[in-house]
Order: structure tokens, then sequence, then C-alpha cells
């Protein structure tokens, strides 16, 4: 893992730095290319721009491992009324929850009653994902999703080409006709469950493209989201699906607010169905470190921003 990656995602997890570097205005002032602002009211406006160019829209809140009640309550509460202003404005939008942010580490029956209410929330059409944390929560959030997915059709959740057991938690989730949200992988993980490499994660990550994209994955009722800002990644899967006869619209990009959008709307002027992804939230530090490690060269923005 290189150097600068690996900082970064210690620098995640450290609580000091955690609750200091939001204080400077350096870092706040940074922050803002890759989110609109820190409120929902800041998000939606955002989306309601973008929907205008013909780019939909996914929320996420950010925070993680919750470990009081009331508290996971309170996020529930948050993202239903996020659904109610999705309605009331119109637009185009889903959310994205961490299942940690709703009292998973708590319990897991609390949790699931909590993402339960999310998803009778937003009703059919409006697909509630489940984002993917780091490698201990897979199998109880796949586990979850999989509860979530026999009762709802509306319910996805993130996977991440990172790690070596994917393609076998695809195979098994495949009868499920699910909505998968394809990753290459944010979190510091030990080279025993996790590809260690750039180019390996990228070998993988195409692999697994091909096979959501394939036809025994469109055949099950798959949805697929190609979630990536390697430009190359995704010239290689737009020929793939031209030369396997996979229409534009059968599937989807996502990017982060504010990384690749010149990349995003070219995509959704050559046909294809394009998402941006609008993190807001007081609880930005971790996110952010993560961001700047999936793509180190966002960090040479940052230290412009110190001077």
């Amino acid at each position: 893992m290189p150097l600068m990656r690996t900082v970064l995602l210690a620098a995640s997890q450290n609580r000091w730095l955690r609750e200091r570097a939001p204080r400077y205005r350096f870092a706040r002032r940074t922050v803002t290319r890759f989110m609109p602002g820190e409120t929902a009211e800041d998000a939606l406006g955002a989306a309601q721009a973008l929907q205008a160019h013909g780019i939909s829209a996914v929320f996420t809140h950010l925070g993680e491992n919750i470990n009081e009640a009331p508290e996971a309550l309170r996020v529930t509460d948050h993202y239903v009324a996020l659904l109610d202003q999705i309605r009331t404005r119109g637009l185009n939008s889903e959310v994205s929850v961490k299942l940690t942010q709703l009292g998973l580490d708590l319990s897991s029956a609390q949790c699931y009653a909590n993402l339960k209410r999310i998803i009778q929330h937003a009703g059919p059409e409006s697909t509630v994902w489940i984002d993917m944390e780091a490698s201990p929560y897979v199998d109880i959030t796949l586990e979850l999703y999989r509860r979530a997915r026999t009762a709802f059709p509306n319910v996805g959740v993130c996977l991440q080409a990172y790690l070596y057991r994917t393609a076998k938690d695809i195979a098994a989730l495949m009868p499920l006709g699910p909505a998968i949200r394809l990753v290459k992988g944010a979190y510091r993980e030990s080279p025993s469950v996790a590809y260690p490499e750039k180019k390996d994660v990228d070998a993988q990550f195409f692999a697994l493209a091909r096979t959501l994209l394939g036809g025994p994955a469109r055949r099950a009722g798959v949805r697929t989201a190609i979630a990536t800002h390697d430009c190359e990644l995704i010239r290689r899967i737009a020929e793939f699906t031209a030369s396997t006869g996979v229409a534009k619209d059968e599937y989807e990009f996502q990017m982060l607010y504010g990384i690749q959008r010149p990349e995003l709307v070219r995509l959704k002027r050559d046909g294809y169905r394009a998402r941006i992804l609008i993190a807001y939230g007081a609880y930005w530090f971790p996110w952010f470190m993560r961001r700047l490690a999936e793509r180190p060269a966002n960090v040479w923005f940052v230290i412009r921003n110190l001077f």
C-alpha cells in the first residue's frame, strides 16, 4: 500500500485529529470541494442544481459507529425527514446509509428496525442504499441486506472490489436480483483480506463489473451502479458493454460530488445514467480522509489551500 494512502487511512481513524482538524479554517475550506455544506439544505440545493443538467443524486448524512440508541433513532428520523424533502422538491434522488450509524454496534435488531423504517418511507420507486464499511462488518451487513431485500424491492448494497471475497459475495446475492453499487474500497485493510496494490484492485474491479453487467446478472434483474472516478476503468467498462450489447441506460455511473464532474457530465451527454453522491454533515473528517486516500492526487489540492 503506498505510503500516502497508509498515512491518510491512519488519520481517518485517529480520534485526536477527528476532534481537532474540523476546527481549522483551512480544513473546513478544503472539504467544501467534496461536499456542498454540512446541512441537508446545502445538499438538497446542490441536487436541485445538478438535476437541471439531468444528473441525479444520492444523499448520505455523514456519521458512523453510533453507540447510543437515541442518537441512532435521531439519524433515522433525519433520513425520514430528508425523504420527505426529496419528494416535496421533486428530486430524482436516493439515500445511502451506514448501518453503524443506525445502531449496528448496539444491536442488529435495532439497526434493522431503523433501516426498515427508512426503506418503507422511501417507497418502492426509491432505492435505499446500504454502504459497506470495514471488513469486520461485511457479514452482518450482507445478512441484513438479504433480510431487507427479501422483504422490499427498493434496497441496494455497496460492495468493495478490493476485498478478496467480493466475487463470491456477488454470486451468493445474484438470486435476489440485487441492486449493487461497486466501489474500489476505502478502508484500511490487512493484505490478508484485501488487495494491497492498486493494479490488482483495478483488475478485480473490472472483472466484477463484467460479472455484474453480464448476461446472467442482467437476466437475474441486477441493478448495477459503477462507482469510480477512474477514467481508464470507465472507458474499459463502456467498451465492454458496447461490445456485448448492454444498453447505456441499463446501468449507471456514480461519482462523488466535486470529483471528475466533467467526466460524469460527458457520460450523461453520451446517453449513460449518471448520479452524484452528495455527502453532508458535521462528522466529515474520517470520510474526508478516506476520500483523499482513494485519490491521493487530491492531497495537492489540500496543500494548495494551506497557502
